[in-house]
C-alpha cells in the first residue's frame, strides 16, 4: 500500500505497529518482561539488508545471517542489566571531551560548548546525554590532568549544562589517570570494574584499559560520534529504573562529606553516634519491589550469598508466609540514603534458611548490619523460629563478609575446599543484640 501501508488499519505496517505498541503496554504492566528491540535493530542495520529472501527460503532465518551478532549483543546487555552487570559510574576526560580546546592553553571565553557554533553544539550534546545518564543512577566523576581550580573555571564558567553539582568528585591533578580511577573507586567503595572511561586521548585510554582491571573504555574518537560510540557500548543498559535512581549523586557526594566529617574525630564510636543515624527495617513493601529486585542485583561485595532476584521473584516471596523479608533504609543528618539492606529467610518449621543477607557498600561501618541482625532475630522470635541456618558463598568479590556470621554469633558447621560454609544460630532467646548506634525504633 505504499506510504498508505503504515496509517490504513488493513496495512501491515500499520498491524505491526499496533502489535509492538501492545508489547510495550505489557511490559510497562510486568517488569520481568524484557523487550529486545528488533525494530530498531533492524532500523539500524539497514531494512533494505535486513530480510535475506534466500535465506528464509533455505533455513528459515528470521533475518541476514550477519545481523545476528548485533541480535545477540542486544540479548546479552539485557541480560547484563538485569544481573546487575551494569557499570556504575564514568570517569570522564575534560579538554576536548566534555568541551572543545584546552582550558589551561585557550582560557575558559575560548572553550567550545554552547549553541552558537556547531563544534559547541556538539559538545553541548555530549554533555546534556551525560546527563541523562546521572539521571539513570550512573555516577559521573572527572578524572583529568589539569589544575582544579583551572577546571572549575571551565565547569562552571561555559555554557555547558554540566555543573560542578552534577559531579561526585573532581580529580583534576597531574597523576596518572589511571591512579586516581583506582583512588576514587576506593572512596566510593565501587569496583574498578564498575567504571566507564571516556577520554579523547587514545594514549591515555590505553593506559588505562592496561593498568585499570575490567574498566569499560569508550573508543570515542570524533566528538560527533561520542554519543554513538558510548550508547551502543552497551555499558548502561536499562531494564530497571527506580525513583533512587536520581537521587544517586546526591547520596554519594553525602558520603564522601561524611568521610570528610569523620577526619575531625579521633573515636570513631563518637563519630557514629553524631551521625544521628535512624534505621527503618520492615517487611518488603510492594512500592519497593523494582528497588529491592536491583539492589540484590547490583551488591556483590557485602554480600553472603549472592543470589539474584527478578521483580516478580521479590513479589512472589512477599506473598509468601513461609518467608521473612526485611529492608533496611538509613537516614542520617546528612541525608536519607535510601535502601541500603535487604535479608530473606525461608521458614522450615522451627527453623529458618538465610537465603539472602547484604548491605550496600555505601554504609559500611555503621552498624546497618547489626541492626538488620537484631531486626531478623526479633521477627524469628515472633514466629516462633529456635534456630537460624546460613551459609556463606564465596565469590571473587566478596571476602569482606567471610566472617560476617562468627561476628553476628553464629557457630561454622563446615567449609568446602572453595572457602564456602556453613553456620547456625540456635537458641535465638539467648541472642545478644549487636547495634548500639542506630535509632531502630
Amino acid at each position: 500500500m505504499g506510504n498508505k501501508d503504515i496509517s490504513d488499519v488493513h496495512g501491515l505496517s500499520n498491524f505491526l505497529s499496533r502489535l509492538n505498541a501492545r508489547f510495550y503496554q505489557f511490559a510497562e504492566s510486568n517488569k520481568s518482561f524484557y523487550i529486545c528491540d528488533l525494530n530498531y535493530i533492524a532500523s539500524n542495520y539497514g531494512l533494505s539488508k535486513w530480510h535475506n529472501e534466500k535465506a528464509y527460503a533455505l533455513y528459515k532465518l528470521p533475518c541476514d545471517l550477519m545481523a545476528f551478532p548485533d541480535i545477540a549483543f542486544n540479548v546479552a546487555n539485557i541480560i547484563k542489566s538485569i544481573y546487575g552487570k551494569n557499570k556504575k559510574a564514568i570517569a570522564v576526560d575534560l579538554d576536548n571531551t566534555l568541551w572543545g580546546g584546552i582550558v589551561s592553553e585557550d582560557g575558559v571565553e575560548n572553550l567550545k560548548v554552547g549553541p552558537e557554533i556547531a563544534e559547541g553544539e556538539i559538545f553541548l550534546d555530549f554533555q546534556k546525554y551525560l546527563k541523562k545518564l546521572k539521571s539513570l543512577g550512573i555516577l559521573l566523576n572527572i578524572v583529568s590532568k589539569n589544575d582544579e581550580a583551572v577546571a572549575l573555571d571551565g565547569i562552571e564558567k561555559t555554557d555547558g549544562v554540566l555543573k560542578k553539582e552534577d559531579f561526585v568528585t573532581i580529580n583534576a591533578n597531574w597523576e596518572p589517570k589511571s591512579d586516581n580511577i583506582i583512588k576514587l573507586s576506593n572512596k566510593l567503595n565501587l569496583g574498578a570494574d564498575s567504571f566507564a572511561f571516556i577520554d579523547d586521548n587514545p594514549m591515555e585510554r590505553d593506559i588505562v584499559r592496561q593498568n585499570v582491571d575490567g574498566i569499560g573504555v569508550a573508543n570515542v574518537t570524533l566528538p560527533e560520534e561520542y554519543i554513538k560510540e558510548l550508547d551502543r557500548s552497551g555499558f548502561f543498559e536499562v531494564t530497571n529504573v527506580t525513583s533512587e535512581d536520581e537521587n544517586k549523586t546526591k547520596q554519594y557526594r553525602e558520603k564522601i562529606e561524611r568521610e570528610n566529617f569523620k577526619e575531625s574525630f579521633v573515636d570513631y564510636k563518637e563519630y557514629l553516634k553524631s551521625l544521628e543515624m535512624k534505621a527503618e527495617i520492615k517487611a518488603f513493601e510492594e512500592k519497593y519491589y523494582n528497588r529491592i529486585s536491583q539492589l540484590s542485583n547490583k551488591s556483590n561485595q557485602f554480600n553472603l550469598t549472592t543470589k539474584r532476584y527478578t521483580v516478580e521473584d521479590i513479589k512472589r516471596i512477599s506473598n509468601d508466609k513461609d518467608y521473612i523479608t526485611l529492608y533496611g533504609k538509613l537516614v542520617d543528618k546528612f541525608g536519607d540514603n535510601g535502601i541500603v539492606s535487604l535479608a530473606i529467610g525461608k521458614i522450615n518449621g522451627s527453623e529458618l534458611n538465610l537465603e539472602l543477607f547484604l548491605m550496600s557498600c555505601r554504609v559500611l561501618k555503621r552498624e546497618m548490619e547489626f541492626a538488620m541482625c537484631d531486626s531478623l532475630i526479633e521477627e524469628c522470635k515472633k514466629r516462633n523460629i529456635s534456630k537460624i541456618n546460613a551459609e556463606y558463598i564465596k565469590t571473587s568479590k566478596n571476602d569482606m563478609v567471610k566472617n560476617l556470621l562468627a561476628e553476628f554469633g553464629f557457630s561454622k558447621l563446615s567449609e568446602d575446599d572453595k572457602g564456602n560454609s556453613k553456620w547456625e544460630l540456635d537458641e535465638l532467646s539467648s541472642y545478644t543484640y549487636k547495634c548500639s548506634i542506630i535509632d531502630n525504633g
